[in-house]
């Protein structure tokens, strides 16, 4: 019985994540967006992603800090109204008050999915907690698969309702359905198993698991956890810039005709290297493997201005395939220092580094988007993806200093 409670939760954890994942596939709006709503800033359009991103470490925080006193099904079902009204409201945003978009579909939508997100995989977690990478892999696999599945269907509802530029608002309010609805179903499944049952499997899998559950409050005493959090501010930046101009490099380099085909490619490999890398951590350390792909990253976003024609969707593959597998050690790695009790509080507190990339790679990224486009020459925006490099190579210390605190605490 209770083996068949934890594959429902796993379940109910995918089929939740599957609808988030529509937050990555952002740069579908992004042009239309910029045009009518913020009079062709992309930067200011591409705020809207760095708050919704941000406001998902906020939420996730404070969603994870509630599942110590109330039930995770709980959260994530006010989650998911919290994002069914946000996305609501942002379908009637007018011209010249981009703001209110800003609020609605960034703050509201990225808190609203930030209730769902760390609870889903904290709660898998603790059913597996000796497969944490693999579990956890799975979870934001979805996360990233989703926007595979939603990446046509939005597009196809954009065009419905008058094209770009004038259907992405009505499509807002087929999407706040979509959350309502599979949110409050997929809440019914989530369900923490039994001290007990969490007990004898951390006494099978010791080596598996942190030898101590510290609270947050225990947690921000480390050094750990801020060379940690850290880290994930570097370590998103590249991808998330990739992610949200996706669509807009495909356009400036004529291949507007295919571009959409650069927003699949980064959700489906994202999706593959949650998966992928998840599973490797499990094998060789998540330290390890996070060292890697901050390196692979960080020469991969140095060739965007080399590759010519179609090759550019196999580099934004690649740099997806990378991104996914950051994304899904870290909150593996968040358990394997601090345990898996209160990891949905802490992964919260870790997560405010991946807000805070957020906000940077959108608008680095946006700024020389807009250069690009007024000149419309997609090599301006180059210096972006160098400074994504640079990036990435302080994250590769960050890992190594951790592993030194790391192996210092272990033999202390």
């Amino acid at each position: 019985m209770q083996t068949k409670k934890g594959l429902y939760a796993v379940l109910g954890a995918v089929a939740i994540q599957l609808t988030l994942g529509i937050a990555y596939i952002w740069s579908v709006f992004q042009t239309g967006i910029a045009e009518t709503i913020f009079d062709g800033d992309n930067a200011a359009a591409g705020l809207v992603f760095s708050l919704l991103l941000a406001a998902l470490a906020v939420g996730s925080l404070l969603g994870g800090r509630l599942t110590v006193k109330y039930s995770t099904r709980r959260i994530i079902f006010i989650g998911g109204i919290i994002l069914s009204v946000g996305t609501f409201l942002a379908a009637w945003t007018q011209p010249g008050y981009g703001w209110m978009l800003w609020l609605s579909y960034g703050v509201m939508g990225g808190f609203g999915m930030g209730f769902a997100y760390t609870t889903t995989i904290a709660c898998a977690q603790k059913w597996y907690p000796h497969k944490k990478g693999l579990i956890t892999g799975i979870i934001v696999a979805a996360l990233g698969f989703g926007g595979v599945i939603f990446t046509p269907l939005i597009e196809q509802l954009i065009l419905a309702f008058g094209g770009f530029g004038v259907g992405e608002r009505s499509t807002f309010l087929v999407l706040s359905v979509i959350f309502l609805v599979v949110c409050s179903i997929g809440s019914i499944f989530m369900v923490n198993p039994p001290d007990g049952y969490l007990a004898d499997k951390v006494a099978k899998n010791s080596a598996a698991v942190a030898a101590h559950h510290f609270t947050p409050k225990e947690m921000l005493k480390t050094p750990q956890a801020y060379v940690l959090t850290f880290a994930f501010v570097l370590s998103v930046i590249g991808g998330l810039m990739m992610i949200g101009f996706a669509r807009p490099i495909a356009v400036l380099r004529g291949l507007e005709e295919t571009a959409t085909v650069g927003v699949v490619a980064i959700a489906m490999f994202n999706s593959i290297g949650r998966l992928f890398w998840g599973n490797v951590s499990d094998k060789i350390g998540r330290i390890p493997t996070l060292t890697i792909l901050l390196v692979v990253s960080g020469c991969l976003s140095l060739l965007v201005n080399v590759v010519q024609g179609y090759s550019i969707y196999v580099l934004i593959a690649m740099i997806g395939f990378c991104f996914g597998g950051i994304l899904s050690n870290f909150p593996a790695l968040t358990s394997d220092l601090f345990g898996s009790k209160y990891m949905a509080a802490n992964y919260g507190i870790v997560l405010l580094g991946f807000g805070a990339g957020a906000i940077v790679a959108t608008q680095i990224a946006g700024h020389f988007a807009n250069i690009a486009t007024a000149y419309g020459d997609i090599g301006l925006m180059y210096p972006a993806f160098v400074a994504a490099s640079v990036f990435s190579g302080i994250g590769v210390g960050m890992m190594l200093l951790l592993r030194g605190l790391t192996r210092k605490k272990a033999t202390a």
